[in-house]
């Protein structure tokens, strides 16, 4: 039954988003308030399941923080190998996705971003949101860019979104492949480059591409390697005039203190230490667990892997949604990506610490005996 509230809504939401679908994020899926009498693995969301040791000091919590604190962005700029001027730091690298397109297009269906699917999902909401096109590219079927069909792309489009390490995949793009596009469109559009899982393969690395090709944009994270998704804070690597326009328009205090602190701790080198300690161990626990997964029966294709994440394509004597279900029952929750193109009877399993790993293992040789 419809309110007056309703009502008013219905005529003021833009209309494009009257069927805007929101991005279904592991917390609108299950959120932690739900389980919290239970114990849960939460295994769906490619979060470091180890803790970073941290300090806080309340000095100053009652400022607004600076703008773009200098300590955060100098640890991040050294840690990144890039100057200060080249760093941006946002709300999670999900901000400076939006940042871009909220800066470098118009809020009008001539304007257009390209995705490359499958891959990260809030590229498009971003786009959609903002009220600008989504040009879908899809990848080929060696999950790499299909450049024949990019190419005619750039003349027409602002931004083109490339994840790699790719989001749910889990492989990485073709370095070669990326510079034929960066070349190509080097006075036409951005070519935007997202490493949120890069510490897992920071030979893939295409950062120090931005000296040479001024159009490139990287986005990075604290989320994953880091073990901070809960702190929310994410960099733009770029060259300093495309960092410029983002300052025009990102809010006035994007860091708070507290994150700030934390954030520069992280990027010490202790904190360093420690990411990369956690990431050998997490990639160790990735390879093992692909293995074992290569030999159950009910498995199609493994995906290969440089992320803490792995996607198993399963054969149709078994859904997706079994597989949830077994697992939900159990209190571990992974994550169906069924719903993408290309990934049909999917499901990606975040690397938990070894024994969540053992138990995700028990659980599908359990569904492997009862076959």
């Amino acid at each position: 039954m419809s309110t007056p509230i309703d009502s008013l809504i219905d005529n003021l939401i833009r209309p494009e988003l009257k069927t805007l679908k929101p991005y279904e994020s592991a917390r609108r899926l299950f959120s932690m308030a739900s389980t919290d009498e239970v114990e849960t693995d939460w295994l769906n969301a490619n979060e470091n399941p180890f803790l970073p040791e941290i300090n806080v000091n309340p000095a100053l919590f009652n400022r607004y923080p600076d703008f773009q604190p200098e300590p955060l962005i100098r640890a991040y700029a050294e840690y990144a190998g890039v100057n200060n001027e080249n760093v941006l730091a946002s709300r999670g690298a999900d901000e400076a996705i939006e940042l871009l397109i909220r800066t470098f297009c118009q809020s009008d269906p001539s304007d257009q971003i390209v995705i490359c699917p499958p891959t990260y999902g809030m590229y498009a909401i971003s786009a959609e949101t903002h009220g600008c096109s989504i040009k879908k590219i899809p990848l080929n079927t060696d999950l790499q860019l299909d450049l024949p069909a990019l190419l005619p792309e750039i003349d027409k489009s602002q931004i083109i979104f490339v994840c790699s390490p790719n989001n749910p995949t889990g492989d990485v793009v073709n370095r070669e492949d990326l510079i034929s596009l960066l070349e190509a469109s080097s006075d036409k559009c951005l070519v935007v480059a997202d490493e949120a899982y890069i510490e897992f393969c920071p030979e893939a690395s295409v950062v120090k591409l931005i000296e040479r090709y001024p159009n490139l944009v990287v986005t990075r994270t604290l989320s994953k390697a880091f073990g901070l998704a809960g702190l929310r804070c994410g960099f733009t690597v770029a060259n300093p005039a495309v960092i410029d326009a983002m300052k025009k328009v990102i809010a006035p205090y994007p860091v708070p203190a507290p994150v700030a602190q934390i954030a520069s701790q992280s990027l010490s080198q202790q904190g360093l230490k420690w990411m990369r300690e956690t990431v050998s161990l997490l990639n160790s626990l990735r390879d093992k667990f692909i293995e074992q997964a290569k030999s159950w029966s009910f498995v199609d294709v493994v995906y290969p892997s440089k992320t803490n994440f792995v996607l198993i394509k399963l054969k149709p004597n078994v859904t997706a949604e079994q597989v949830m279900q077994k697992f939900v029952s159990a209190n571990v929750l992974l994550r169906n990506q069924s719903k993408q193109l290309m990934l049909d009877n999917t499901i990606r399993v975040s690397i938990g610490d070894e024994q969540q790993m053992n138990k995700v293992i028990n659980l599908f040789t359990q569904l492997e005996q009862a076959l």
